[in-house]
């Protein structure tokens, strides 16, 4: 990929309708949109063995160090079920609104604590229009900043930390599954919420449940231990998954005038890998083709990838997918170069 499609700055074209239109036909040729409800099936049975036993395990561990791994246990299961609710929410699993939306409020709110229906909002918000400042509230200038531009109008905490954001970074996620549950909180008072009494009583359950569970088993230190560790790495897990799709990419603003195709495709990156990635980050290693279709299931976004890759490659489109780590580089490098007005602006 080079330097000027990874600068702020994408390059434009003249977008055709058509472009993404032959795109689809040929995903659609090829069953891609199919649902795999076999597949689902597996895998939701699978995540919610793997949390039902690490309660099982919780309970019958007791007063025991070992619960500290049985934490770090936990922030693995939590996430893969953050991943079935975000599939839940793009229709992936089931074509009815209402069914999957009483899906992932069970899912989110009641098993893990996360608003389904803050999610839902947000994420949307981000689906249709990915790293631009005006409009995707994951690039809002809340903590972090990921523009020059942000950083010269930067006050508060984001200028604070925005010096050293790319050093930050991975300690801020430390917070981030908290951050996640109070979000989901903080969200029941806000006019769009649906459903806000069903969203708060589940919310309420798991957060009472979680607490009691814990006061039940372990004094109070090791409480204090294991929900340290488990929301700790939960919230890293978290940022791992979805950090590397976008963070380092080109941002966009309101006045840009894109496509669909190439809004989605220059501000999106892949992460490429073997079996375990695709299990890891639950499919969102292909997150162009996720952009691309965001009801397409999950696993056959990886026998989308050639096709993408070849009509991208066929309009001269950059097509940019780097190795996990490599991503990571990515996003710090381009977290330390956007910092770059607030150091100088603190400079005599």
């Amino acid at each position: 990929m080079t330097q000027a499609v990874a600068s702020s700055s994408p390059p434009l074209r003249s977008p055709s309708v058509s472009d993404f239109g032959r795109l689809l036909a040929d995903v659609r040729r090829a069953g891609l949109l199919d649902r795999r409800p076999l597949y689902y099936t597996a895998r939701l049975g699978i995540v919610f063995a793997l949390f039902i036993s690490g309660w099982a395990a919780f309970f019958a561990l007791g007063d025991s160090w070992w619960q500290l791994l049985l934490a770090a246990f936990f922030a693995i299961t939590f996430t893969q079920i953050a991943l079935v609710a975000h599939d839940l929410a793009h229709r992936q699993i089931s074509g009815s609104h209402r069914v999957g939306d009483a899906f992932g409020r069970c899912v989110g709110n009641l098993a893990i604590g996360v608003g389904y229906g803050w999610w839902m909002n947000k994420h949307t918000r981000h689906h249709a229009n990915p790293n631009n400042e005006d409009l995707d509230p994951d690039v809002a200038p809340d903590v972090l900043v990921w523009s020059h531009d942000q950083a010269r109008k930067s006050r508060g905490l984001a200028r604070f930390i925005g010096r050293r954001q790319a050093v930050l970074f991975y300690p801020l996620l430390l917070l981030e599954g908290v951050n996640l549950h109070v979000s989901g909180v903080r969200a029941l008072r806000q006019p769009w919420m649906k459903h806000r009494l069903l969203e708060g009583i589940l919310l309420f359950t798991h957060f009472v449940g979680y607490a009691a569970a814990l006061a039940w088993v372990l004094p109070a230190d090791k409480a204090l231990l294991f929900f340290a560790i488990h929301q700790g790495l939960f919230g890293v897990y978290m940022g791992c998954v979805f950090a590397p799709g976008h963070k380092g990419m080109p941002t966009l603003t309101a006045d840009t005038r894109l496509d669909f195709l190439r809004k989605q495709v220059l501000t999106t990156r892949n992460v490429r890998g073997s079996w375990f990635v695709d299990i890891a980050m639950g499919g969102l290693n292909y997150q162009i083709e996720h952009h691309l279709f965001p009801a397409m299931s999950t696993p056959n976004l990886r026998r989308a990838r050639p096709i993408v890759r070849a009509h991208c490659a066929e309009l001269g489109l950059p097509y940019h997918e780097t190795g996990f780590i490599a991503s990571h580089i990515e996003a710090l490098t381009h977290l330390h170069r956007v910092g770059a007005p607030i150091r100088k602006g603190d400079q005599p």
